[in-house]
């Protein structure tokens, strides 16, 4: 039987692994194509997202189902309110989540806006990556 602290630290992988891949497939997008930057936006709010979740989990946070932003900093500012701080440009990622994958009145977004969208889930990344480095570094629980 694992561990709480092996679980936690297996979950923490998990959303990481899914946090990267979302990352690089903005990446690519942002890379390959020259329209849809929504999509990049979204695999951008995705990632800012998972990357957020996985550092709740370490910690033992519970956070609602969501994928508002500045709802999961808020719930993250008792573990590192500087972090927060860092990350809170990154709500403008929200409404890419779930605002922009449906018509509506939003205006196209253009490859400056992915650019920017792309560098807001980075600075997440690396916050939270750095944030967990000598966790993951440490290996898993026993």
């Amino acid at each position: 039987m694992r561990s709480r602290e092996r679980v936690v630290w297996d979950l923490v992988h998990q959303w990481l692994f899914k946090a990267d891949r979302d990352l690089e497939a903005a990446r690519i997008l942002l890379e390959e194509l020259d329209h849809d930057y929504e999509a990049v936006g979204f695999h951008a709010q995705q990632a800012a997202e998972k990357y957020l979740k996985a550092l709740l989990i370490r910690h033992q946070v519970e956070f609602p189902k969501t994928h508002d932003i500045r709802q999961l900093l808020r719930h993250l500012k008792p573990v590192d309110a500087r972090l927060c701080k860092v990350f809170m440009g990154a709500t403008d990622l929200t409404v890419y989540g779930v605002e922009f994958r449906y018509p509506g009145d939003y205006p196209p977004a253009d490859k400056r806006e992915g650019s920017r969208l792309l560098e807001l889930a980075e600075t997440v990344s690396r916050g939270v990556l750095e944030h967990l480095k000598m966790y993951l570094d440490a290996g898993p629980p026993v």
